[in-house]
């Protein structure tokens, strides 16, 4: 059979998954017979709720008798890792760009990949129906991307589509739309090249994903490079240190449409699924028994980003979770370092692990899954990695897009200038402005939540790793101190009412608090340590204005992101099932003087 390997990459919203919705849809019509949801390939349910994709996935369509196998990939910086190990499956992919949007930081650092992989690009201009669509613009703004970026001549003279993803068509012609995407599959038919096979050399297979079945064990996906394999074959799983294991695969897998199918033997130019693989790491190669040879192992770019995770400490421990030891936390990071290949995990000491990734939306999502598993953690503000270079330190930098309306990017600006962030671009786009900066990485811990509420909700900013800098010197990110409990107890809505001209509060009535957990935030810079345990003490003497009724302003609710921002250095996270509290490292007010 004949197939072509293809990639959809692109900045995150700009319609990936959307365009892989449309591509099945019309090629499952054509008799496979299933039913495609909307955003299929978004198969966990964070991603569900969420509406990104974290994991990248495969799946594969058939037309005119060639196989198409389809990598959709995150569009999130913070999931490179997962971009980065999938582009070595294909031979081409589709960049997909906003067409109001333009490229995207996002977008920039998944070309640079495809580009340094010599992947032949299609560029698909997406949502073309939008009002402030440019399409011709876009175009050549990633056209000068591409040359940016150093694309050879031949990636240069890429092909061009315009796509209505969310409605399933796609076109070359701007003036003569279609209906469907039979000229997208066309032209990946066309441009994209069909892989070199050779069926009679040694099998070899590079493992470039993991995925469990409670019935086969442990399942590892990747291109046959070379060769065959059937079924019940023994193999050489080769390690990234050299030793070599005997295995044999009980099971192979292709793939059609959303379902793996067991077949008795697969060949080289196709991504398969083989069951039966235990202790296959990723980067690892499975390769031919008699005749065993390694392909080079898969290099993901270094986290920059990390946090302490402990077993949780507060008085409330244990009450709402499964999982609170740290032989627990320790068992589910190491499962989770197999599978996520840009994670680190260090144990500093018995109960206290760093966890380093590639930026707080990686950290966030793992714990948030954890959270969901049944784990109680407790974890510290996220930190930047600092390396030495030539003796000097350097730190993290990101190159920062930001698009707000035009009277809000005065103030943006001023406030990205106070943050370290130095200016490399501005320029107006009809109404709105697009301003972009290098700015130090930890400059933008907590940064979100301001810049939206400074632009009123109408901002859009995305970032990237860009590389390490110099250190740029102390920063203060966070102008307000905050409100701590001094008594263990229930929450009134008394006290609170009494306390509300002194912050903003994270806490409702009736809410059970302990001593040192944080309940607010302070209208000032210092810490405040309050009572909100305290009741009316009721009198026998009624005045007519005596017991008006307290209106209380309704509490700010913390979402795990808005947490891990808030926190400073003497402060923690505390996550179980059902709650994410926030309290200081030392409980006690008198020893945190």
């Amino acid at each position: 059979m004949e197939y072509r390997n293809i990639a959809i990459i692109a900045h995150v919203d700009h319609g990936k998954t959307t365009l892989v919705d449309g591509l099945l849809k019309q090629t499952l019509k054509l008799g496979h017979g299933e039913e495609i949801a909307e955003r299929a390939m978004d198969s966990n349910d964070l991603e569900k709720e969420r509406g990104i994709t974290i994991l990248a996935k495969n799946t594969a369509v058939e037309y005119n008798g060639v196989k198409i196998n389809i990598v959709d990939t995150p569009g999130h910086a913070d999931f490179g890792g997962e971009v980065e190990r999938v582009l070595g499956m294909v031979d081409g992919a589709l960049v997909l760009v906003d067409a109001a949007e333009g490229p995207m930081p996002q977008t920039r650092f998944v070309l640079r990949k495809a580009i340094e992989l010599g992947l032949k690009p299609i560029v698909v201009i997406n949502k073309i129906d939008r009002q402030d669509a440019r399409p011709e613009e876009v175009v050549n703004l990633t056209f000068d991307l591409m040359a940016e970026l150093g694309a050879n001549d031949d990636q240069l003279d890429f092909p061009i589509l315009y796509a209505i993803a969310r409605e399933g068509k796609a076109f070359k012609d701007l003036s003569s739309p279609q209906d469907d995407m039979h000229e997208l599959f066309e032209m990946v038919l066309e441009q994209i090249p069909a892989p070199k096979v050779d069926l009679e050399a040694p099998f070899q297979m590079l493992v470039t994903n993991l995925d469990y079945s409670e019935y086969l064990g442990r399942i590892v996906l990747g291109r046959v490079q070379r060769g065959t394999v059937k079924k019940g074959e023994f193999v050489q799983l080769m390690h990234k240190d050299g030793t070599m294991t005997k295995t044999r695969v009980v099971q192979p897998f292709t793939h059609m449409g959303l379902r793996r199918i067991e077949v008795d033997q697969v060949g080289a130019g196709d991504i398969v699924a083989l069951a039966g693989i235990e202790d296959a790491q990723i980067g690892e190669t499975v390769a031919d028994l008699a005749d065993p040879e390694a392909l080079p192992i898969i290099t993901v770019d270094e986290p920059t980003v990390s946090m302490i995770f402990q077993p949780n400490t507060s008085p409330f421990a244990g009450k709402e979770g499964k999982y609170v030891t740290s032989r627990h936390i320790n068992d589910r990071l190491k499962r989770e370092v197999m599978t996520n290949v840009s994670l680190k995990v260090e144990e500093i000491r018995p109960d206290e692990f760093k966890v380093s990734g590639r930026g707080e939306l990686h950290l966030s999502i793992l714990l948030e899954t954890m959270r969901r598993e049944g784990y109680e953690v407790q974890v510290g503000a996220p930190q930047v990695i600092i390396r030495e270079i030539d003796g000097e330190k350097h730190e993290p930098i990101e190159h920062l897009v930001i698009d707000v309306p035009e009277h809000h990017a005065s103030t943006v600006i001023g406030v990205l200038g106070a943050r370290k962030g130095q200016m490399v671009n501005m320029e107006p786009q009809g109404t709105r402005t697009r301003v972009e900066f290098k700015i130090p990485s930890r400059a933008l811990f907590g940064f979100r939540t301001q810049f939206l509420s400074m632009t009123q909700g109408e901002g859009i900013m995305s970032h990237i790793f860009d590389g390490y800098a110099p250190w740029a010197g102390d920063l203060k990110t966070r102008q307000n101190g905050s409100l701590v409990s001094m008594e263990d107890g229930v929450a009134f809505a008394y006290s609170i009412w009494k306390l509300q001209d002194r912050g903003s509060f994270f806490i409702d009535a009736g809410q059970d608090v302990y001593v040192g957990m944080i309940v607010g935030e302070n209208a000032r810079e210092q810490d405040m340590n309050v009572n909100v345990c305290k009741n009316k003490k009721l009198t026998n003497v009624r005045s007519s204005g005596a017991d008006e009724a307290l209106t209380l302003i309704p509490p700010k609710r913390m979402s795990l992101e808005d947490a891990l921002e808030y926190i400073s250095d003497d402060e923690l996270v505390e996550l179980t099932p059902q709650s994410i509290r926030l309290r200081k490292k030392i409980l006690n007010p008198s020893f945190r003087k």
